[in-house]
């Protein structure tokens, strides 16, 4: 049962759109796991939902097999005080139930899940599906291993055409209230109806034409109205089917793609490479939705503790104001630093940009490893997402291995345990000799280190055909998405114009050992065509290039490599190994 001082603490939330206040307000925690459980959460079955937020957590940090990695993080967080949405997460057993089904729901789920969404209300201080002040949630894919980008998120979800008028009504913010509309029904309509994305992208960019607009940031209240109504129409075309206008009924198709999402092609070729047994099934967390399109002192990033290339003890990382978490993480939008920028989030919430700093520190402390931190800050209040043991190059694990061990915060076998030490010889990877002529063509983002020449590819399919017959390929793309990780698979490197350090090419490149640059803004890559462009130049299909990682340098042609020397650390660590030394 809820802590009395959790519920008073959101009756005077503003809703949805205040959910943060309601959430802070709270000091209490809810149940342990393993002691009394909700009324009526077990019911004398299987327990599907634990619940976190408002101070404490029903689960804990150690439940990785239940709630996945993405659940027991936030429980453990909530249980540590941390500013997290409050929410539930379904255990992985219910996907493995849902599958082995064929396709329903497990019994008993649903009857927790309404319960579970009475209790989150309380606390939010706002209800689903109601029109005047609507509740909306996100609901996200948690295996026990982090699988990045592998399996699908809906955000914004009890969004109909009632509730997102209230939504407007509450905030003051119709362009908001719109824009998360237009969001929810593409995402809905691409991951639950299948919709194919291209079919929204040609309604939107049809809207901006007839208009005469470029940006999305140019669009208003009436033109996200517009394009909404569009978004509706698309999918009563493509997939014969209405967008649905209950709440109910799009959180529980939400819950069962997320699920299904388990099975989609590109997370079973992910686990077949990474190791991750296919049994496992992935959890689900409905989270109260916070905002980081709420103007100028809103957005979004993710943080680093320290540098995932360098291993450096400095928060690291990127931002970008007035946006929502897929705009970041797509590479749709390249974002700006945490500080020293005029968009930074330093500048905008200097606050909330300190809170982070302190909560990094605090996180890597007590999970024992560097952390990657997702945050969103709404109208200058910071909230933490998800944290995670984030992707570093095996440069930077050996760095972070061995500082954390000399700080008393994990022990030296452990430094040894994770570092991987025949691993790391062999990922030494070779670099561009410094002193030898280059032609850069683009510079955009040091993602991922070493270096690495082959042929340009513009698609991920002719990056396997040609790595087939035994080319080395450079994948080029506007941006990578999850549907190209077989490309990057059989890729000795990879460049995008779009995106930044935290992007789906940054974070699968550095946890494959890829030599990778993003945000080459000075590109302008056409996989249709087989071409990429810098200015007046020209770079073909099959043209050699070269890919400095560590310099985040784009070069025509070939350069020569060197083997760079075994850093410090590497020695330390193969002492420890030794039982020799300090």
């Amino acid at each position: 049962m809820l802590h009395q001082s959790i519920i008073q603490g959101s009756t005077d939330a503003s809703g949805a759109i205040a959910v943060g206040a309601a959430v802070v307000a709270g000091h209490a925690a809810l149940p342990a796991a393993g002691g009394q459980a909700a009324k009526g959460s077990v019911a004398g079955g299987q327990r599907w939902v634990y619940a976190f937020g408002g101070g404490g957590a029903e689960g804990h940090g150690g439940m990785l097999a239940e709630l996945g990695g993405k659940g027991a993080g936030l429980a453990e967080m909530a249980r540590l005080g941390v500013p997290v949405p409050p929410g539930f997460t379904i255990v992985a057993e219910a996907s493995r139930r849902h599958r082995a089904g064929q396709g329903g729901l497990p019994a008993g789920l649903t009857a927790q899940v309404e319960e579970a969404l009475t209790r989150l209300e309380a606390v939010a201080g706002a209800r689903f599906g109601g029109a005047e002040n609507p509740l909306l949630v996100s609901v996200r894919s948690g295996a026990q291993a982090s699988m990045p980008g592998m399996m699908d998120t809906i955000l914004n979800l009890g969004l109909t055409d009632a509730t997102v008028t209230g939504l407007a009504a509450r905030s003051g913010d119709a362009r908001f209230a719109y824009d998360c509309y237009r969001r929810l029904i593409q995402t809905y309509g691409t991951v639950v109806q299948g919709v194919g994305a291209h079919a929204f992208d040609a309604a939107l960019e049809a809207h901006k034409e007839a208009r005469g607009l470029v940006r999305d940031a140019d669009l208003g209240a009436a033109d996200w109205r517009a394009v909404a109504a569009a978004y509706r129409d698309v999918i009563e075309r493509e997939a014969g089917e209405p967008f649905p206008q209950d709440a109910r009924t799009q959180l529980f198709a939400a819950i069962a793609a997320i699920f299904r999402s388990w099975s989609n092609p590109r997370a079973v070729a992910y686990r077949a490479v990474h190791g991750i047994p296919d049994d496992w099934g992935t959890a689900a967390t409905v989270q109260a939705m916070v905002f980081g399109n709420r103007g100028a002192a809103s957005g979004t990033g993710v943080a680093h503790s320290r540098d995932p290339s360098t291993g450096e003890a400095l928060l690291s990382g990127e931002f970008l104001a007035d946006a929502q978490g897929e705009d970041i993480v797509s590479g749709l939008r390249t974002p700006g630093p945490l500080a020293g920028a005029e968009a930074s989030l330093q500048a905008v919430a200097p606050e909330a940009f300190a809170e982070l700093g302190r909560i990094a520190d605090r996180l890597e402390r007590h999970f024992g490893d560097m952390q990657e931190i997702e945050f969103t800050v709404q109208q200058g209040r910071l909230f933490i997402l998800q944290s995670r043991a984030g992707k570093r190059t095996p440069e930077a694990g050996v760095r972070i291995a061995t500082e954390l061990a000399q700080a008393g915060i994990i022990s030296r076998a452990e430094a040894v345990r994770r570092a991987d030490l025949p691993a790391l010889a062999d990922s030494l990877r070779p670099i561009a000799d410094p002193d030898a002529p280059r032609e850069v063509i683009a510079c955009g983002l040091p993602a991922s280190s070493g270096a690495a020449t082959g042929v340009a590819v513009f698609t991920s399919d002719e990056a396997v055909r040609l790595a087939s017959e035994g080319v080395a390929v450079v994948l080029c793309r506007p941006e990578t998405s999850p549907h190209d990780v077989h490309g990057m698979q059989v890729a000795c490197a990879v460049v995008t114009a779009r995106g930044g350090a935290t992007s789906h090419a940054a974070t699968v490149a550095r946890a494959m050992g890829l030599p990778c640059v993003t945000g080459a803004r000075m590109l302008r890559v056409d996989p249709a065509a087989g071409v990429m462009t810098v200015g007046d130049r020209t770079v073909r299909a099959g043209e050699i290039i070269t890919v400095d990682g560590g310099a985040g340098q784009v070069i025509l042609g070939s350069v020569p490599m060197i083997r760079p020397e075994p850093p410090e650390a590497m020695a330390l660590l193969l002492r420890w190994a030794e039982g020799i030394g300090e």
